[in-house]
């Protein structure tokens, strides 16, 4: 990691009384640590530096980051404020769920929310939909007999989320293409000139947003459909506040964001997983094999342990989301420090995810933890899907499509009498930020 912090910038300096982390280099600060090597930076940090640090994030600037476990208990304070989000992405999140606070938020959440709860997911017909999607993608697999696996597991996202929306297979490719472009917006300089990621990544949002408000419009013209779609227009049709569209439309494309890279992450993680630990597979496979078919709706679950331990565990070890910016609005008490109002602050997830203060044995990959607990499941155990307000709205379809997944993936390999094999590496070309994945050349074999 010293070769991706600046070897001229070692001076020890402080910002509001807490130390910066040295190294980090003009105009992109800490970032070629935070993404490539986010675990040992923040552990570096700590064994240095304290429990309280800022990493400089480049272009979205100072961040002051807390490894005390209090810092969790920011995602549910009054007082801080997710608005921080959409001032370092505006052209992505401005307008959307993730950016506001307070009654805006209630607003916007509460006209679509239904949606996506196991009723309205099952009265859509969600996992019907899904299953012969995931059911092909990994018959495909099978017959190739080996994949580039992130790659795979993004475009089997890609087309269960236009499969959400209704897209004619004629018109994905036109979607993978503008959505492609879309996601430039996340790094994008602030340059607007013609052939620029800005520039690109712009017309493509405004021509997915003209799509999206065509399938508002139809799903106003057919208001008996039943659909994911047309279930959160419905909604937000009853909703007693008036809000216009525009919120509606920034808030499905956040939907086809969010539930792309991070789940496509996780997904990937899943079979690599399965592919290094024989007995994680011969579990699911004996679940899989008792079960019968692919679960199609959110009662089924219950069926699944050990495919909803693999995903529990896979997000805990190789969680999709590292951190979270916020913004504190008043003075705050922070583990032993005091934080002036308007810092900007960094939640690690990654770090809590495997602190051995919250999990036994953080480091071991272990279903034992989902499969033997008694208790519910805790705000802490699903942190990868925030808690309080800004609990992740697409909580129950992830968890639905990642279930189908597994054990499609299981019926499918064995009755082949195949199982998953690694073919490559697991740690070079990881990636933490702005999210984390897996390497882009692990390939898994299917013998």
């Amino acid at each position: 990691m010293i070769m991706l912090l600046n070897p001229l910038n070692r001076r020890h300096r402080l910002r509001c009384d807490i130390p910066v982390v040295p190294g980090a280099f003009p105009l992109v600060g800490h970032l070629p640590a935070i993404v490539r090597d986010l675990p040992r930076l923040l552990r570096r940090a700590e064994r240095t530096l304290g429990s309280h640090f800022w990493l400089d994030f480049g272009p979205a600037g100072h961040l002051m980051t807390c490894v005390d476990p209090d810092a969790f208990a920011l995602l549910r304070h009054k007082d801080v404020s997710s608005a921080l989000i959409e001032d370092i992405a505006p052209e992505l999140f401005g307008g959307t769920l993730v950016t506001q606070d307070g009654g805006a938020h209630r607003q916007a959440r509460d006209a679509i929310k239904a949606a996506f709860l196991p009723k309205g997911l099952t009265q859509a017909g969600i996992g019907d939909l899904f299953a012969p999607v995931i059911r092909a993608r990994v018959q495909a697999w099978r017959d190739r007999g080996e994949v580039t696996i992130l790659r795979e597991t993004g475009d089997l996202m890609l087309k269960l989320i236009f499969s959400l929306m209704g897209i004619p297979a004629q018109d994905l490719p036109g979607w993978h293409r503008r959505y492609r472009q879309l996601l430039q917006l996340i790094v994008a300089p602030p340059v607007d000139l013609p052939g620029l990621p800005l520039r690109r990544g712009r017309a493509a949002r405004d021509w997915i947003d003209a799509q999206l408000r065509q399938f508002v419009r139809d799903a106003r013209a057919h208001a008996a459909r039943t659909g994911l779609i047309n279930n959160m227009v419905s909604a937000f049709d009853r909703s007693d506040d008036a809000l216009s569209d525009d919120v509606l439309v920034a808030n499905i494309r956040l939907l086809l964001l969010g539930g792309h890279d991070t789940t496509a992450s996780t997904m990937a993680w899943m079979v690599i997983e399965l592919a290094r630990q024989p007995v994680l597979w011969d579990a699911l496979v004996e679940e899989a094999q008792r079960v019968g078919a692919v679960p199609t709706r959110h009662a089924d679950l219950a069926q699944c342990p050990v495919a909803e331990a693999l995903f529990r565990e896979t997000l805990r070890v190789h969680p999709a989301t590292t951190v979270l910016p916020r913004r504190a609005l008043q003075e705050l008490q922070l583990g032993q420090r005091r934080i002036p109002a308007g810092t900007h602050l960094c939640i690690p997830l990654l770090h809590f995810s495997t602190s051995a203060l919250l999990h036994e044995a953080p480091d071991q990959f272990r279903l034992a933890r989902w499969l033997q607990r008694t208790e519910p499941i805790r705000p802490v155990d699903m942190l990868q899907f925030g808690t309080g307000p800004h609990v992740c709205i697409g909580y129950h379809l992830v968890w639905l499509e990642l279930v189908q997944f597994c054990i499609a993936l299981a019926l499918t390999m064995h009755k082949a009498g195949v199982r998953p094999r690694l073919l490559s590496g697991v740690e070079k070309g990881r990636r933490y930020y702005p999210t984390a994945h897996p390497s882009m050349t692990i390939r898994i074999g299917f013998s």
